[in-house]
């Protein structure tokens, strides 16, 4: 029996990296997706992916930061599937990065947009559709950066991504009892575009690798399969929580 047999699930960041692996993993696992990105050509090729290998999936092309989108992929998944168990909120940015000083308004600014309004938009339209259901699992990715680990640099990146914790923990306490879990997935150094894109070089990676206890980055693989767990029933008494799935990054010291 395939684990998310019969829900239907948005993905957003879905083109690729772990939202890709996660959208083809959750479709492989019986789910049918709701696939949100900006990349139009990528996000019809992971649609195409999916049926292929048998599943059911379409495709909301879009910017997160815009509610129409939110309200889109919600009612995609409503018109076409018949309603929403699943919500992996997963787009985001690394944004501008560099010393605080130097950091612009607008670029703080556009990297809050994208990692912590983004997801209050998704959330706003995902939760009362997941109440028509009875229930549902909402996950949000955020990171060990600003939880565990601070970097320098990064003080956009960390503050919108440390605040999908805190909305995770408001969401978890006030839809609980409407049998609505709330999440969020942390990964470490995963070999994704946007990490690649942030450590370009080979000595740069094998720095990544080396900060974390197995010495090794993640795949997306591995990090989608940790979002199965969330969204599917064998998390079904896990809510509110910030789970690491970092290597050990958190207990190594930089």
């Amino acid at each position: 029996m395939k684990i998310l047999q019969g829900k239907i699930a948005i993905v957003t960041g879905a083109s690729s990296g772990i939202g890709r692996a996660s959208a083809r993993l959750f479709a492989r696992e019986g789910a049918r997706i709701v696939a949100v990105a900006r990349g139009e050509e990528r996000l019809h090729a992971l649609v195409a992916d999916i049926r292929g290998d048998g599943g059911e999936a379409i495709a909301v092309a879009g910017d997160v930061r815009d509610e129409d989108c939110a309200r889109a992929a919600v009612q995609a998944a409503t018109e076409h599937f018949g309603g929403l168990d699943i919500a992996f909120n997963n787009a985001g940015t690394l944004g501008e990065m560099g010393p605080t000083p130097e950091l612009s308004t607008a670029g703080w600014q556009e990297t809050l947009d994208v990692n912590l309004t983004s997801a209050f938009l998704a959330a706003k339209h995902q939760l009362p559709a997941m109440r028509a259901r009875g229930g549902g699992s909402l996950i949000f990715t955020s990171t060990f950066v600003g939880h565990t680990v601070g970097l320098p640099g990064a003080a956009a990146y960390a503050a919108s991504k440390a605040g999908l914790l805190g909305l995770t923990r408001a969401l978890a306490a006030e839809f609980g009892a409407e049998g609505i879990r709330v999440n969020a997935l942390l990964p470490g150094g995963t070999d994704t575009p946007m990490a690649r894109a942030m450590n370009g070089t080979p000595g740069a990676w094998t720095f990544v690798e080396n900060l974390h206890a197995l010495k090794r980055t993640a795949t997306p693989e591995e990090q989608a399969r940790s979002a199965l767990y969330l969204a599917s029933d064998a998390s079904s008494f896990t809510t509110g929580t910030a789970l690491l799935v970092d290597g050990g990054v958190s207990i190594t010291r930089m």
